[in-house]
């Protein structure tokens, strides 16, 4: 069974989402051109809270996470948050695509292919 955390937000992780939405990357904006308005026929959420973590996307009707990564996902730092973030997700039952900024701006239709493949297995 999950804990609490796992099922509820806190004041400050909303807090956090909310603000997150109002600055998002060029690479967040770009993918979310794709996400937005069910274009892939499920809907989408940007800035999403689950849990104790802000996730960029999310599918809840499926529990599909998609996190997009530029530079600073290279630091030791990052990489272990990153990697603690991947397991709370994972045990609360959430599928983790990681997309990283290159791929947005470069091949947005192989990024949308592996969304797709995971939308209509």
């Amino acid at each position: 069974m999950a804990s609490a955390t796992m099922t509820s937000e806190t004041p400050t992780i909303i807090q956090r989402a909310r603000a997150n939405r109002c600055n998002p990357t060029s690479a967040e904006s770009r993918l979310w051109s794709l996400l937005r308005d069910r274009r892939l026929a499920y809907k989408f959420r940007r800035q999403h809270p689950i849990g104790i973590y802000v996730v960029d996307f999310a599918c809840p009707a499926i529990h599909l996470v998609i996190e997009v990564d530029g530079p600073s996902h290279n630091n030791a730092e990052q990489r272990a948050f990153d990697e603690a973030r991947a397991e709370y997700l994972m045990f609360a039952g959430w599928k983790l695509l990681r997309v990283p900024n290159e791929h947005v701006y470069q091949s947005l239709g192989e990024v949308e292919a592996a969304i797709r493949a995971i939308l209509e297995p």
